[in-house]
């Protein structure tokens, strides 16, 4: 067990400590932003569902709106990110946004485990996903005028027109924060690992959603570097948990692939499909935490899942 993240979670409680991340890492990379956008997106086809919504959400965007805009410059109308700590600030936004779009102009192929062997889904092909995304198609999503409008709204992002392509709502802590029933998809990319409360998250999804709108998450049930197993924050009964956490705003939940499912069923979505990535080694059963004791074999062995699903029509 690592002594340093305790002493940081003792830390927090100092006044003169900030408790608030620098930085969440990841989405800083125009790469990485552009690798999972069209990661969800050949995924979302290959399950059968629609690759090309109108309106997108994004739970946790991190340090640039990267991902979202991917999703802009590949076709979608409006982005609507939704974040609990303000990271996004709008020049690192426009300068990943014209990175994205040399990406996009050259079809470059999507990055693959070689760039990026932390991040899923995985793929069969890395390839530029041209039977999603036709030349037709990316005409369109990257006309001039569309790029010009995208650009000023990601400049006025904290004063936004009525008219904007580009919300940033944050700190969201209401349901209300997105009108109900105007999304096509919500997403998240390692992210709902850390929300406390993944019920209330996924109802406000389900509001969010429009009849037949879809949710494609990728979720990391490791221990985030906090412990020397990669699952061992199952290992840590609940008090020494709560010292480790401190006062930080957000946190690893803790919570395995089944607990998610079942919120997710419970919200009143039709599960698609679940990818998961199983991992050997790790904490033994006899070395859990007594409340985790009991948690199942395929959640004790489940490093991380894409999980996607639909509300019904």
């Amino acid at each position: 067990m690592r002594i340093r993240p305790i002493l940081r979670g003792v830390k927090s409680y100092l006044p003169f400590f900030s408790s608030t991340p620098a930085s969440t890492g990841g989405t800083i990379s125009a790469r990485y932003c552009y690798s999972v956008w069209l990661r969800h997106q050949v995924t979302l086809f290959e399950s059968g569902l629609d690759p090309h919504p109108r309106i997108v959400a994004e739970l946790g965007p991190g340090d640039s709106l990267g991902i979202g805009l991917a999703a802009l410059l590949s076709g979608a109308q409006r982005y609507i990110a939704l974040d609990v700590v303000a990271h996004a600030a709008p020049d690192r936004n426009l300068a990943v946004f014209d990175e994205l779009m040399a990406l996009f102009r050259d079809r470059a192929p999507i990055p693959d485990d070689a760039a990026f062997p932390q991040v899923h889904p995985r793929l069969a092909s890395y390839d530029f996903p041209i039977h999603i995304l036709d030349d037709e198609r990316l005409q369109r999503a990257l006309a001039p005028e569309r790029v010009q409008k995208i650009r000023e709204d990601l400049a006025s992002l904290y004063h936004p027109a009525d008219d904007t392509c580009v919300s940033y709502i944050c700190p969201w802590s209401d349901v209300d924060a997105v009108q109900a029933g105007s999304v096509d998809l919500v997403f998240s990319q390692a992210v709902l690992e850390h929300v406390d409360d993944i019920r209330f998250t996924y109802g406000a999804c389900y509001q969010w959603l429009k009849p037949g709108g879809v949710m494609s998450h990728q979720v990391d049930f490791k221990s985030h570097g906090i412990t020397d197993e990669w699952n061992g924050q199952w290992g840590y009964p609940d008090w020494l948990w709560t010292i480790t956490r401190g006062r930080k705003p957000y946190f690893i939940n803790r919570e395995p692939l089944s607990s998610h499912l079942s919120a997710i069923r419970e919200a009143g979505f039709e599960i698609v499909d679940v990818l998961p990535v199983h991992r050997d080694g790790g904490l033994k059963r006899r070395e859990l935490a007594g409340r985790f004791r009991s948690m199942s074999d395929d959640d004790l062995g489940t490093a991380s899942a894409h999980i996607l699903a639909r509300k019904p029509r």
